[in-house]
């Protein structure tokens, strides 16, 4: 069915921005929340972070928001197996950027003794999901965390880090809140993110407009985070990458669960209005390139998780340069050498 051209523009205009016109005045209760367009003098400014706020606070509100929880549990739940995969138990975690929860319901009071979750968002941190871990919630930005040095066993975070603006200055800040030999276990979605949503927005805007905008936010290379972990101070680092396919409907069931999940575009230089005729362009575009077999269109999120460890004196190191007793040329010998020891004995 076709909507009428002034409600799809209304629609779009509220679609790009991720949330309704009503909760422009939305009250910000302030925690270690950086105020509207503070960040460090070397960041870049290129996302509205009090726009991101607001459109999470919408997403929290809505009747049914476990409707749109389905891809942030399933990371959750990944991120959760890797603190389980630690044969350890952590007394104090903190899970930056928790949402509504989504790691904390598949840990163990067994495993945290006690959880701090922190999130830009206080409407996320009121509808929480329920725990069996004694949790404290916490309202503070990723790039602003309210904690002292050397406070916490662990922290986690899924799925929050892409939208901060200086995430070397974020990474340095959960390795100054990390205890010696604390570990930090994120996730974050990858630049293949919605490919298949950028391509096709960017051919039918092209085509109709004589050009494009961004529609889709800038995501970090895998490349560079390990260096950036590295820089931050964090070692015994590991990040592989890994991609979760979701089947749609259609272009504007992907958008409507983007939304719902508060994951709308906030960058600065977002475009406000996508007119009508170029979103049915797309819509066509997407599903001519990109379709099943059953009709359904398939969105692809790229996640990146990552490892990384606060140094302490009795973690394993490397071995000396010089210390070795065998050279790499003699490994392409070691059968030959345990036969000899086998005859020998």
């Amino acid at each position: 069915m076709l909507w009428p051209v002034g409600l799809w523009r209304m629609w779009w205009r509220l679609w790009a921005a991720g949330l309704p016109a009503e909760s422009l005045g939305h009250r910000r209760v302030a925690s270690g929340v950086s105020l509207p367009g503070s960040t460090s003098p070397r960041a870049l400014n290129i996302f509205d972070r009090d726009l991101k706020r607001k459109q999470k606070n919408w997403a929290a509100r809505q009747p049914e928001p476990v409707k749109f929880d389905y891809l942030k549990e399933e990371v959750g739940s990944r991120i959760a197996d890797r603190v389980c995969d630690i044969a350890r138990d952590f007394s104090l975690a903190l899970d930056l950027g928790c949402g509504r929860g989504y790691i904390a319901q598949h840990l163990s009071k067994e495993t945290i003794g006690k959880l701090f979750q922190a999130d830009i968002a206080e409407n996320a941190l009121k509808n929480s999901l329920e725990t069996e871990i004694p949790t404290v919630s916490v309202l503070a930005d990723e790039e602003f965390l309210p904690f002292r040095e050397n406070t916490f066993d662990l922290v986690v975070s899924s799925l929050s880090l892409h939208w901060v603006n200086d995430l070397p200055r974020a990474l340095e800040q959960i390795h100054y809140v990390l205890k010696p030999d604390g570990v930090f276990i994120g996730a974050m979605f990858g630049g293949d993110t919605l490919y298949e949503l950028r391509c096709s927005l960017q051919l039918a805007e092209t085509e109709r407009e004589g050009g494009f905008s961004p529609h889709i936010s800038p995501f970090t290379a895998i490349n560079d985070l390990g260096h950036l972990l590295g820089r931050a101070g964090f070692n015994t680092l590991t990040v592989d990458t890994d991609e979760i396919q979701v089947n749609y409907p259609g272009m504007f069931e992907l958008m409507e669960d983007l939304q719902g999940m508060g994951e709308s575009n906030c960058s600065w230089n977002r475009k406000a209005l996508l007119h009508r005729d170029t979103m049915l362009a797309a819509a066509a575009v997407y599903r001519e390139m990109y379709r099943n077999e059953d009709g359904s269109i398939p969105a692809t999120y790229q996640i990146y998780y990552m490892i990384g460890w606060k140094y302490h004196e009795s973690q394993a190191r490397p071995a000396e340069r010089g210390s070795a007793t065998m050279s790499f040329g003699e490994l392409g010998k070691i059968n030959t050498l345990i036969s000899e020891g086998k005859k020998s004995q």
